[in-house]
């Protein structure tokens, strides 16, 4: 989309008598920050790119893909990434989520640098991310690094890891779950981490474990963290939560709770280990969740789209009856997830870019989705030839973000502008239509067709009209009745390869394979309401 149509687009939301919010900005006088993200949150303004400090500016000289300091590489650090926010802020982005920058257990470790995820201390920063040639300390780096943060209005979410290294269970084993053999406890799938104990045999909270979470929310308020997000929320029970949130918003009544928790997820952990479903999770404070987005990619059926989107939505209004406020983060790629590009290419990234950017919820993009990084690593599970740990390769989930290594910076390979662009501009179009996307209602339109999926949001005088095709590998067509739609109702396609045929009361186009198009309609006089 071009300059031209993009101002054109801001005129028609502002000219359609809808009164659309700008991003509240809370940086007050003399650069003093005061946390507004828990309001942003709740208002579905928030639009987070999850980073990876120690890859997030990394310089990998020689394109290998692995950051080898004895080779002249060097590592991301908080001094260093300073250098990319003002990239990250012309984006859109206004809130970054850091994962895990505490230290990382290098004992039965996976990767060469350790899982971000294997905490082994709780009050300390991962050396790994001190600038040797900088005066300062880790931890002041790390405060410098959010002070610039706040200084662009980009708010901070820190990660709290669910489960501890072997390391950790080496040095406080009174922290961890152990079975009937008195070994610590492995969850399904991590052979890096081992389960917390979080509830004693006669069912009181581990105040051992308690007071270390604790410790956490005291180190990252004190570096200025605006928020936390809760790895598998659901490992801890209702109690220990209301306890630890009730204690960190006690001291920041903005500090925001997000958990990593879905309607879909019903597993603990591991065999006796506690499990919280996610709506227990919000009546202990938690302020949002992740939905059941990342399951997007496996929808074939428009119903199961309107089906999981109303479970959301029913979820959210509940409590907003309550007054208790929640949202959710379109959890469509984080970390966890494949790469969109590998699975279905730019036109099935450009969908979740453009679902985030019309739906009424938070963005969330994993570092390297703006410029199209597939995550695909040179180095993948090859022996490592530098390794911090006792693992001697580096492990890697292809296609998946690196947490294990020290790997380049994301997108460093292959830059898309195009969709950088596109990425950009759709972020300044959510932000623009901010009330037609969360105060007017939605409909889910008939299409005709099982591989078109079509919703649109309406409020007085506007609307926005989606339609794309959920086929990855062909083209369909799409032949979409609007109601109330008239001769002199101005349509502007916002996103689009093929030119849409607007007849009457029905918009036909064209979908490539992935495709996805949006619009949005002006009309003389408001929508009638069915």
């Amino acid at each position: 989309m071009n300059k031209i149509l993009l101002k054109l687009l801001s005129v028609l939301i502002f000219t359609a008598g809808v009164t659309c919010a700008s991003p509240s900005f809370a940086a007050g006088s003399n650069d003093v920050w005061f946390n507004d993200l828990k309001t942003t949150f709740l208002n579905n303004k928030a639009i987070i790119l999850a980073i990876n400090i120690r890859s997030f500016n990394a310089q990998d000289k020689n394109g290998d893909d692995i950051i080898q300091p004895s080779k002249g590489d060097v590592a991301g650090n908080f001094v260093n990434a300073v250098n990319r926010l003002d990239e990250i802020k012309s984006y859109g982005i206004n809130t970054i989520h850091i994962l895990p920058f505490t230290p990382t257990g290098k004992v039965k470790a996976l990767g060469s640098a350790g899982s971000l995820y294997a905490i082994s201390d709780f009050t300390k920063l991962d050396p790994m991310l001190d600038d040797k040639s900088n005066p300062l300390s880790v931890e002041e780096e790390a405060k410098n690094f959010i002070n610039e943060c706040h200084k662009r209005n980009i708010r901070v979410i820190a990660d709290l890891p669910s489960c501890g290294s072997y390391d950790l269970f080496l040095s406080n084993p009174e922290l961890f779950m152990t079975g009937a053999d008195g070994k610590p406890v492995v969850p399904f799938d991590w052979t890096d981490v081992r389960v917390f104990k979080s509830v004693n045999a006669d069912g009181s909270l581990n105040e051992a474990l308690y007071e270390k979470y604790k410790a956490y929310v005291d180190m990252v308020q004190k570096l200025g963290v605006d928020g936390i997000r809760a790895d598998v929320a659901t490992s801890k029970p209702f109690d220990f939560w209301k306890k630890l949130i009730a204690y960190a918003k006690s001291k920041d009544p903005e500090f925001l709770f997000l958990a990593e928790a879905s309607e879909c997820w019903n597993e603990p952990l591991a065999p006796d280990a506690p499990f919280t479903p996610y709506h227990k999770l919000l009546d202990a404070g938690f302020d949002g969740w992740y939905g059941s987005f990342f399951n997007y990619k496996n929808w074939t059926t428009q119903e199961e789209f309107q089906k999981n989107f109303a479970l959301t939505q029913d979820t959210i209004k509940s409590y907003a009856l309550q007054k208790n406020p929640k949202a959710v983060i379109g959890s469509f790629a984080t970390h966890d997830e494949v790469s969109p590009i590998v699975t279905g290419g730019v036109p099935f990234a450009q969908q979740i870019l453009w679902l985030q950017s019309t739906l009424p919820i938070n963005s969330y993009f994993v570092d390297g989705f703006q410029t199209g990084d597939s995550y695909l690593y040179k180095y993948s599970n090859k022996k490592a030839q530098e390794s911090y740990t006792d693992d001697n390769v580096y492990f890697v989930r292809k296609g998946k973000f690196d947490i294990f290594n020290m790997s380049r910076k994301p997108g460093y390979e292959k830059l898309d502008s195009k969709f950088v662009f596109d990425f950009t501009v759709a972020n300044q179009f959510k932000t623009k239509a901010w009330a037609i996307l969360n105060k007017g209602s939605y409909t889910f339109l008939k299409t005709g067709n099982k591989n078109v999926f079509a919703y649109m949001s309406t409020l007085g005088y506007s609307s926005v009209l989606v339609i794309l095709n959920k086929d990855l590998s062909y083209s369909q067509q799409a032949n979409i009745s609007i109601k109330d739609f008239k001769d002199d109702d101005i349509i502007v396609p916002l996103a689009f390869t093929s030119t849409p045929v607007v007849q009457k009361n029905r918009v036909k186009t064209d979908l490539m394979p992935g495709e996805i198009v949006v619009f949005m309609i002006s009309r003389n006089t408001p929508a009638v309401k069915k």
